[in-house]
């Protein structure tokens, strides 16, 4: 059995954090080494206790910090001074604009979930195990809401039904074999669908997890102009 990842829990609000610290070491799967109030003490505890994952909301209002991205400037400081230190941020907010802050320096090691995924232990877990082993992962609410909004550039076709189901498991992190488990699919199926969306969107097919989420939001992401 491998050992559980080791993870930092910062929320201002002391239910939250001690929910979601109950919630992930009944899973058996996660040890909860420290919990914080704010951006101050996650910096503090991370160079102290030396975690693998660091779960934070975006919002932790105190401090010298740029007011509602709190979580996000935490991340970057973290990663910039400790890489082998994933970061998972926990949003209300499923706005993009927001997750593309996040991943602006680059994806590996971060994951941007919308808040009501600490409901589901599973989903939780993926991005705590993905961003522990350099992966990523963006909510896939957030890229369905990118989709619904925008269309696909210049001459490029739309996507079907199942590749932007496809697509929406790509942006979860999740690998080829997983889309396949999560939609019901053969793996070839999964390839197929993978190498139409590369195609449409114009994009180099890429085995690598979190290449490929960079690549989604490359293309999902705002146009220069």
């Amino acid at each position: 059995m491998s050992e559980p990842i080791r993870t930092v829990v910062a929320d201002d609000h002391y239910l939250v954090r001690e929910g979601t610290r109950r919630l992930l070491e009944m899973s058996g799967e996660v040890e909860v080494v420290g919990t914080v109030g704010n951006a101050d003490e996650l910096l503090d505890a991370v160079r102290r206790l030396g975690p693998d994952v660091v779960i934070t909301d975006i919002r932790m209002p105190g401090g010298e910090w740029r007011p509602g991205f709190e979580g996000i400037d935490a991340a970057h400081r973290i990663r910039s001074a400790h890489p082998g230190v994933g970061v998972v941020v926990l949003s209300q907010f499923a706005d993009a604009l927001f997750a593309f802050e996040l991943f602006k320096h680059g994806t590996e090691g971060y994951a941007y979930l919308l808040k009501d995924r600490v409901g589901d232990l599973d989903e939780l877990l993926g991005a705590i195990g993905a961003v522990a082993s350099g992966g990523s992962v963006i909510d896939p609410k957030v890229v369905e809401g990118l989709l619904a909004r925008r269309d696909v550039r210049g001459q490029r076709e739309e996507l079907t039904g199942r590749e932007r189901d496809v697509l929406r498991e790509m942006a979860h992190g999740r690998s080829n074999a997983a889309i396949a488990r999560a939609l019901h699919l053969s793996i070839s199926s999964v390839e197929k669908n993978v190498n139409a969306i590369f195609t449409k969107l114009g994009l180099e097919n890429s085995g690598d997890v979190h290449r490929r989420v960079a690549a989604v939001l490359a293309y999902l992401g705002p146009d220069p102009s």
